[in-house]
């Protein structure tokens, strides 16, 4: 089984949605195959002025009950919605095998957690190298590279497909073909109740043959 998660590394949804993803690794472990795509939102998915983008913090806040308030401090009206660099940086880390939550995390809590620039290249890497103790030159080159932009805009069409329009999205798909997709949703318990559908069905498919074989040909 695999569980593909969906997400822009700063969005504050896929921030409230951390805790699910950190449950759910930690409940099924090895038996789930995790992972992580950058979807890139639009231009006009992200707020128009720093007042806005408080407004939407607060909201997510209150809802999901978040412990410490999101900091608008990244947030940079000028760019008008282009925001790729903290992206490709996280993606560039799977590069320098960082392929696991720490760096988009790293880069998550120096933008909406202390209100670093991270749309800036240059303040995402130094953020992301000394996060993790990695090589900024060779973190930025990677992030600056055709392949990286590549798999982000691969990632991002991916997700488009979908034909959802929310990050966080969970993509849960285990062998027999099931799937089940949550778009929006923060909480591991939708999560939960559908990797345990999928396990039991995995598991009766494997009963069934063991005791009855391969199916007939046609």
């Amino acid at each position: 089984m695999k569980i593909t998660y969906y997400l822009e590394v700063l969005s504050s949804w896929c921030h409230a949605a951390e805790p699910a993803w950190a449950e759910l690794k930690s409940r099924y472990g090895s038996r789930i195959e995790f992972r992580w795509k950058i979807a890139l939102m639009a231009p006009g998915d992200f707020p128009s002025s720093k007042e806005q983008c408080d407004w939407f913090y607060r909201r997510v806040g209150e809802l999901a009950r978040l412990p410490a308030a999101l900091n608008s401090g990244w947030y940079e009206p000028e760019r008008k919605g282009v925001y790729l660099a903290y992206n490709l940086v996280a993606e560039a880390g799977k590069d320098l095998g960082i392929a696991d939550d720490r760096l988009r995390l790293a880069l998550a809590k120096a933008g909406h957690g202390d209100g670093r620039k991270v749309a800036d290249m240059g303040e995402a890497v130094a953020a992301g190298a000394k996060a993790l103790g990695l090589d900024a030159a060779a973190l930025r080159a990677k992030a600056e590279s055709q392949e990286v932009l590549a798999r982000v805009q691969a990632s991002t069409a991916e997700f488009n497909a979908l034909g959802v329009g929310q990050r966080p999205t969970f993509v849960v798909e285990n062998t027999i073909g099931d799937k089940a997709i949550t778009s929006g949703l923060i909480t591991a318990q939708p999560l939960i109740a559908a990797v345990e559908a999928m396990l039991a069905d995995e598991a009766g498919y494997v009963s069934y043959a063991a005791q009855h074989g391969r199916p007939p040909p046609v």
